[in-house]
């Protein structure tokens, strides 16, 4: 944006964190030419994908596992029911 729009590294770093995050635009920032547009729009596309699949790496273990806890419990909850025990917890 610095290039394209012609304004400073600071107003560019700061409209690309807003849109890299899924906020959209700033509103105090606003596109000039049909070049900025069109760059802003693939970079929409690119970096929210990027940071979705940062978080998928970095968190998808853990979600993993606790998905996994999850599924255990209720497993054994159904057992208990089936074994007639399920009645006192309720």
């Amino acid at each position: 944006m610095h290039l394209i729009e012609g304004w400073s590294y600071l107003d560019s770093f700061y409209f690309t964190s807003f849109i890299a995050t899924g906020q959209g635009p700033p509103a105090n920032l606003v596109i000039n030419d049909a070049a900025g547009k069109i760059f802003a729009s693939v970079l929409a596309f690119i970096s929210v994908g990027t940071v979705i699949t940062a978080l998928l790496f970095l968190f998808g273990p853990f979600l993993g596992r606790v998905i996994r806890a999850g599924e255990e419990k209720v497993e054994q909850i159904e057992e208990e029911f089936e074994r007639g025990k399920g009645a006192e917890r309720l």
